[in-house]
């Protein structure tokens, strides 16, 4: 049973002055970071699954940055498939910079996101483009079921998406990644949003409109290993929570008043052990330094939580772009790209 997450659907259309014979265009677009042990499996997958859907549609690898042979296998399938294109990041930049890029070269009505390892089953968007043809403009997937993965993994998973739900005002849905589908007014909404650290399943959750959630079962990964390791997915929570709540800010504050308060008991116990001689407490350094210690710990941890602010601040304020092409493959030159009110991207790419 599905999970709405708000109402009044709208039935989708073709855009403003399309040829209403035309199909419908469903854009997929797939982050890829050396992942040549499952992509030709992947593509035949998606290939499959996608011709079943009764609209046309076109696949957008992103190679971000691979060093292994995935951009030969992307060639090749290219070359056997012109439904299929390519875009080539000069080095790594990130699976969310990759999801944007996507985003920004897909020409589909509706925008269907997933992941290269298969974890995330391609027979799900064809429900998802059901629920869309009903009129949700976002049908985003939910975990079900996790098979294959680590105990530490399903508990952190578990904890994030519900602190999140705990400190940010935006709903984001439990349990969700960014295998979803948009409608293309969403994905046009949404490139107009240029911020630098992405946390899109957030960045859409914000945007409102209606969305829809279809459990599914999430697979162990075919082939390969996950390229998120610890410290990239605690970077990816920071980013998360830091763009989507200011709690922490507020955090900061109440542990000041909390070590206010002890502070004033402190100098309440020392008075009355001053003025009254009372047996027992013990004289001397220690409790000097452990009060110290607190203090200065709860600054500096005050001040780290400043800092992950003020450290955005400074990126959002040097305004480079979110990526650098190297290469684009498959795309029609005279097909505009849509690009975001700031020009998000650099092309290097001089070839036709």
């Amino acid at each position: 049973m599905g999970r709405e997450f708000s109402e009044r659907p709208r039935v989708p259309t073709l855009p403003d002055g399309a040829d209403s014979d035309r199909r419908l265009l469903l854009s997929i677009i797939v982050p890829c970071l050396n992942e040549e042990e499952v992509l030709r499996n992947t593509n035949l997958c998606l290939i499959t699954a996608l011709e079943q859907i009764p609209a046309d549609f076109e696949i957008i690898y992103i190679d971000d940055g691979s060093t292994d042979s995935t951009l030969a296998i992307l060639r090749e399938l290219q070359s056997r498939d012109k439904r299929i294109r390519v875009v080539r990041f000069s080095r790594n930049f990130g699976h969310q910079m990759a999801i944007t890029a996507g985003l920004e070269h897909a020409a589909g009505d509706a925008i269907v996101v997933i992941d290269a390892d298969l974890q995330d089953s391609p027979e799900v968007i064809a429900e998802f483009v059901q629920k869309w043809a009903d009129g949700y403009d976002v049908v985003y997937g939910v975990r079900a079921d996790r098979e294959g993965e680590t105990a530490f993994k399903l508990l952190t998973a578990k904890f994030f998406y519900r602190f999140m739900s705990v400190m940010s005002d935006t709903r984001i849905p439990l349990d969700a990644g960014d295998f979803r589908l948009m409608d293309r007014r969403v994905v046009d909404t949404l490139l107009s949003m240029p911020e630098r650290d992405r946390f899109v399943r957030g960045m859409v959750s914000w945007l409102g409109f209606s969305q829809f959630g279809v459990p599914y079962r999430r697979a162990p990964r075919v082939a390969g290993v996950t390229k998120f390791s610890f410290f990239r997915m605690l970077r990816f929570a920071l980013d998360g929570v830091f763009s989507f709540s200011i709690v922490p800010l507020r955090l900061a504050t109440w542990t000041g008043f909390a070590a206010s308060a002890l502070a004033l008991f402190g100098i309440a116990v020392i008075l009355l052990e001053r003025f009254f001689e009372v047996p027992g407490l013990v004289k001397g350094w220690p409790s000097a330094v452990v009060a110290q210690l607190f203090i200065g710990g709860v600054q500096l941890i005050c001040l780290g939580i400043i800092g992950e602010y003020v450290g955005r601040i400074y990126g959002e304020s040097k305004h480079r772009p979110l990526y650098i092409i190297q290469e684009r493959i498959g795309f029609d030159t005279r097909q505009p790209i849509a690009t975001s009110i700031r020009q998000s991207m650099i092309s290097v790419d001089h070839r036709k």
